[in-house]
């Protein structure tokens, strides 16, 4: 269950929003609110996993609320102005919506949510009970477009943050989905990937070559980042790449 919160101060948007939740199962309202103010001391009070924030309301904006909170929510704005974008994107936020919100527009925003809380589906064998009996039968599902596409852990050359997707190149193909490349990182098997980069991470059996700068993978050679260099280096000299 995600536990929702609206906050807008005009009254027929709140009550749209309060409309498209109540149509979601797995969905759950805790709050609605007129106001920035009455939003702050709610997340004191009250977990909320996603906020649905206006941006331009009286006193203190949407914006201005979330450059105040240490730790927040998930946030879809909503708005009236297309202006903002910059500022959405630049805060991190799920998603962006456009006034007057169509309950189709919102419900491709809540897939959003929905992809980050459940990106991926568990590494399993075939008859998706049984635990994986080794690496090479290990795969993992993405989400890209409207289908679930399987990708087995073996084939994958690197992966790609542009943003906030995840390019997955593999020896077959690319998949391109809704994922933070920082969750993906956590759940990949320790030891046989390894994050060079805030925008990369490699197998580490298919690095055929690397320096103090560049791990070559294929045919590609990829930057080795300032705040990975360490780590990187240690595993990679651990498991015995040669130049």
């Amino acid at each position: 269950m995600i536990k929702c919160m609206i906050v807008d101060d005009e009254p027929l948007a709140r009550q749209l929003l309060e409309s498209h939740v109540q149509r979601v199962n797995g969905l759950h309202l805790v709050k609605s609110c007129e106001n920035a103010i009455e939003a702050f001391t709610t997340l004191q009070q009250k977990h909320i996993d996603l906020m649905f924030l206006d941006i331009q309301m009286p006193q203190i904006t949407g914006i201005d609320l979330l450059r105040s909170l240490k730790d927040r929510p998930r946030v879809v704005l909503t708005t009236a102005y297309r202006g903002y974008a910059f500022d959405a994107y630049d805060l991190d936020v799920i998603d962006y919506l456009l006034k007057p919100i169509s309950f189709e527009r919102f419900l491709r925003g809540i897939s959003k949510v929905y992809q980050l809380k459940h990106p991926v589906e568990s590494y399993t064998d075939n008859d998706q009970t049984a635990p994986v009996k080794s690496f090479e039968d290990a795969y993992i599902y993405f989400r890209e477009d409207r289908e679930m596409v399987k990708v087995y852990l073996n084939d994958i050359l690197y992966i790609e943050s542009l943003r906030d997707y995840v390019r997955v190149k593999t020896t077959q193909r690319q998949v391109v989905t809704y994922q933070k490349i920082s969750y993906l990182e956590q759940k990949l098997p320790e030891g046989k990937f390894v994050r060079i980069h805030r925008s990369f991470i490699i197998p580490v059996d298919k690095v055929t070559s690397f320096t103090a700068t560049t791990a070559r993978v294929g045919t590609m050679d990829i930057p080795i980042g300032r705040n990975f260099k360490n780590e990187a280096l240690k595993i990679l000299n651990k498991n015995n790449v040669l130049l």
